[in-house]
């Protein structure tokens, strides 16, 4: 199996690992957060794809009045969620097959999407506008460039993609999607590039 393909098995056997290095406090993500959340109608339903632990990201929008669906494939982080934000949605399932038969009022995607090969990446773009509402956010976080970056987490391959900007531009386009804001390599967010549209 390659890095790509065990990016699910490699959150599920460092869950609880991963959670407590990612810390639960909004930190170097919150002048996104706030931007998406300015943008969400009062109690609008919010989809985090790829939630993780549910934080903080989901915990933040729930605290915000939010309603919070999280959808992952790890079993281990999903266990995690539901004991933090018991109030909120959380379902087991693999981004790439998303297909909740309905519409939320934002879509999130923050350092999870970038763990997809370039050709679910481009599969995603109609999964996100089937579950957009007109005028809802997307906010996802994804490469500077076309190409593979390599990591590693406990000592395993960890797989990130990207295609470029412009590609980006014309999948969202096509969907329906404005871009709003598109950051580069970010340094404020510790060099994440991040995009932030909306369902027309």
């Amino acid at each position: 199996m390659d890095a790509a393909d065990d990016i699910i098995g490699l959150y599920t056997r460092h869950g609880p690992a991963w959670a407590r290095d990612r810390g639960d406090a909004v930190t170097f993500e919150a002048a996104w957060l706030a931007r998406f959340l300015a943008l969400l109608p009062p109690a609008g339903r919010v989809l985090d794809i790829g939630c993780g632990s549910g934080a903080p990201i989901a915990a933040a929008i729930a605290a915000a009045g939010h309603r919070v669906t999280g959808l992952d494939a790890s079993p281990t982080l999903l266990a995690l969620a539901r004991a933090r934000l018991p109030q909120a949605e959380w379902i087991e399932a693999d981004m790439r097959a998303m297909a909740l038969h309905r519409r939320f009022d934002g879509l999130v995607a923050w350092d999870s999407f970038f763990h997809l090969d370039h050709a679910a990446q481009r599969g995603m773009f109609p999964r996100f506008a089937t579950h957009a509402a007109p005028g809802a956010p997307l906010l996802f976080t994804s490469g500077p460039r076309h190409g593979v970056a390599m990591g590693t987490y406990a000592g395993e391959p960890l797989f990130h993609a990207s295609l470029d900007a412009e590609e980006y531009r014309a999948l969202l386009a096509a969907q329906g999607f404005a871009v709003l804001d598109h950051r580069p390599e970010d340094p404020a967010t510790g060099g994440r590039t991040v995009w932030l549209a909306r369902r027309a």
